[in-house]
């Protein structure tokens, strides 16, 4: 685990195959934008011999190829995998964006690993966000390491940054985050920045010297061993803290030498099971070097610490309709059941889904069930359908390397299939299965988009449903209230990346609009009205005439008509033609264009023609009635209200709670949720909300979320109405 003697090949494990569960290793790599995850990734592509000197592959791209879009933004925007071999195991690393953004790629490399690398830049420490994370991680006992970047930073201090990691993530104990090696710092240069060039092993007392840009183990100097002798002492007490032989403590304490063997076996142990979380330090290599510094540690953590794909659970499945399926873990001769974690789109290829196999062995060239369920509220239709599968392959680059099958535990790429969407499930298709979905984050931000030509308005449908089947943290909405085509994303950058990939991937031209809210109309008080319509211009003639009441009815209660006309005023085939009328009306508002709500329409009285009376000419009388009795009445302007949900921690209750009343928000309530935690409960117009996603993010440094339901819609401050009334529209 990082002590071991022997110097690792650069070429080691080129074939990148498993046969059986015991020789994967899946890790996702965590931490915020800017920490370091991807250049550590080409750092361990190097030392494993899956690039050259020059980090580039067989065929000249790198290993962590960037789309065209990172190479714009200068930032990964999706999750990505890097398949390497060490000691004869196959590691699939997954780099996941560190932007808030782009959580749902987070997530669903979360779902595909067994284990997780966070990544911890000494330059900034640790953020919110990926305290967050931690803890979704904790919840679910997932093994956890840390890696330090940055050491080469001015001022970066790796005792001070792996204190500030223990403060984080040691809630429960602070002596499970030790680190396994100290950083050696060379002589100091011209600007007095004395370089990190090797590590010292805490269990093995074998200094890494990596100066030359390859590993060479020596003996630690004699000025360097009080420190170390220090250090080795309360990481032994922490892995014997976790060690399941109860006695050891006890012998350790007595003065008794514990085996280094025993040690490394306890402390794997540990680490596998999520007790123990090692802390760790990586640098990418020099140029011309073959190795990073800490690189070949890291690799022998993953391969000697992580867990293998047996611990890993397998997520709750149940057939289409519901019931309940046991399956064992990692079976490879157990039924199919596979995930999709992602879903992109290759310009020659077509449609790639990169799949997490947990039961049984995929093929190529055979036909699989596909399942999708649960996510019809974000644009996604509920779908079963069989499909026969392409080609399985490897990322490589840019290369796809083809692969014979897959076994449990793996992950591999899947080539058209045409109907999967990320979160799908794939089974035997004599033996349907449907795996419960991973949490998603809801998206929150509303971006209104319209097709930019008649030639773009021609495919943007298909653009958008094939950007919703990529990507489940978004959800499209066709609002029937303001006839808007919404994209509800995660945030702004999240935004720019969909409506890039439209336009890039799927030639779709479109132009974002002021986003609408749906607002209603009612009246204020009890008003009359009386609708004529009277006409005579040669032949067939029209004519009715009735009288109304309208009054204003409680919130919620629609539209509802009433007939109390005597005498037969009205004749009575004609009545169901005035509400008709009255409704349609309604529907297209009666003073600021907004559909009319919670109002009694009483018909009081009218008048027919014997033969000019027609359907036709009452269901215009009753129209003209209602907008007679809008025209001497106070009509009120409603807007939605929603109910907010505001998880924070405590440091920033204040702020969120200051800004939510700015945004005329009335507070509900608040509660303690779990340590350091609450949760702020409102009710605020959707109006004040529309950007609230990006707003609390910068309010709470990206430490808060948040929630948000329909409450009803309820009248709005006469200035603000008048102001919209003035603007002509609804711009939310």
């Amino acid at each position: 685990m990082g002590d071991k003697t022997q110097t690792h090949p650069g070429a080691a494990g080129r074939a990148l195959t498993a046969d059986q569960p015991a020789s994967i290793r899946n890790v996702v790599l965590v931490g915020h934008s800017g920490s370091g995850k991807t250049t550590l990734v080409e750092a361990l592509a190097l030392t494993a011999g899956a690039v050259n000197r020059a980090g580039r592959v067989e065929d000249g791209g790198t290993v962590s190829d960037y789309d065209e879009i990172e190479h714009r933004q200068q930032r990964s925007v999706q999750l990505s995998l890097v398949p390497l071999a060490w000691d004869g195991i196959k590691i699939n690393v997954l780099d996941t964006p560190g932007y808030a953004d782009f959580v749902g790629e987070l997530r669903a490399g979360l779902r595909a690993a067994d284990a997780a690398l966070f990544v911890v830049s000494a330059s900034d420490g640790v953020d919110g966000s990926t305290r967050l994370v931690w803890e979704e991680c904790a919840a679910v006992g997932m093994p956890r390491a840390i890696v330090i970047t940055h050491l080469e930073a001015a001022r970066a201090d790796f005792e001070e940054t792996t204190r500030i990691c223990a403060e984080a993530f040691g809630d429960d104990d602070p002596d499970a985050v030790l680190p396994l090696y100290l950083p050696l710092r060379g002589a100091e240069g011209p600007d007095g920045h004395a370089p990190v060039t090797g590590l010292v092993g805490l269990l093995s007392r074998k200094l890494s010297d990596y100066s030359s840009g390859e590993r060479k183990e020596s003996e630690p100097g004699e000025d360097q061993l009080p420190d170390l002798d220090e250090a080795r002492n309360r990481l032994i007490e922490g892995i014997i803290a976790e060690s399941e032989d109860e006695t050891l403590m006890d012998r350790y304490l007595g003065g008794e030498q514990v085996e280094i063997k025993t040690l490394i076996q306890d402390l794997e142990r540990a680490v596998a099971r999520g007790r123990f979380f090692p802390v760790l330090a990586a640098a990418p290599a020099a140029d011309g070097a073959r190795q990073g510094l800490g690189t070949v540690e890291l690799l022998d953590l993953i391969t000697g610490g992580f867990p293998t794909p047996f611990e890993h659970p397998v997520p709750g499945v149940t057939t289409p309709d519901g019931k309940a399926r046991e399956l064992k873990p990692c079976d490879t001769d157990g039924p199919l059941a596979a995930e999709v974690v992602k879903t992109a789109s290759d310009p020659y290829v077509g449609r790639i889904s990169l799949v997490r196999v947990f039961s049984g062995t995929l093929r190529p060239d055979r036909t699989v069930h596909v399942s999708g369920h649960g996510l019809t509220d974000r644009g996604h239709e509920d779908h079963d359908v069989d499909e026969k599968i392409g080609a399985l392959s490897m990322p490589f680059g840019k290369q796809q390397r083809p692969l014979t099958q897959a076994v449990a535990g793996d992950l591999v790429c899947v080539a058209k299939l045409g109907h999967a969407e990320t979160g799908d499930t794939l089974s035997a298709k004599d033996d349907p299965l449907l795996m419960e979905p991973w949490q998603m984050p809801d998206p929150l931000l509303p971006v209104a988009i319209q097709a930019h030509s008649k030639a773009d308005e021609d495919k943007l449908s298909q653009g958008l449903s094939r950007l919703v089947a990529e990507d489940p943290t978004m959800r499209l909405e066709h609002n029937q209230d303001t006839h808007q085509v919404v994209l509800w994303c995660l945030g702004e950058a999240h935004a720019d990346v969909a409506l890039e990939r439209l336009r890039g991937r799927y030639g779709v031209q479109v132009d974002v609009v002021p986003h609408k809210v749906s607002l209603r109309e009612t009246f204020a008080n009890r008003a009359t009205g009386r609708g004529r319509h009277v006409k005579q211009s040669g032949g067939h003639g029209q004519y009715a005439i009735c009288e109304i009441e309208v009054e204003p009815l409680p919130g919620g209660s629609g539209i509802e008509f009433v007939d109390k006309v005597v005498g037969g005023a009205v004749p009575r085939q004609f009545i169901p033609s005035v509400e008709k009328g009255i409704r349609a009306q309604a529907a297209k508002g009666v003073a600021a264009g907004h559909p009319l709500v919670d109002v009694r329409v009483t018909l009081l009285d009218g008048k027919a023609h014997s033969v000019d009376s027609s359907d036709a000419a009452f269901q215009t009388a009753g129209a003209l009635a209602l907008r007679e009795a809008a025209a001497d009445a106070r009509i009120h302007l409603l807007e939605p209200v929603a109910e907010v949900g505001v998880l924070v921690p405590d440091d920033y209750v204040g702020a969120v709670m200051s800004d939510l009343s700015g945004r005329r928000g009335r507070l509900l309530g608040t509660e303690q949720v779990g340590a350091g935690r609450t949760l702020i409960r409102a009710e605020v117009p959707e109006f004040e909300i529309g950007r609230y996603a990006v707003d609390l993010r910068s309010l709470s440094h990206g430490t808060a979320r948040f929630d948000r339901a329909y409450a009803r819609h309820e009248p709005m401050p006469a200035q603000i109405a008048e102001r919209i009334r003035e603007q002509g529209g609804d711009e939310g």
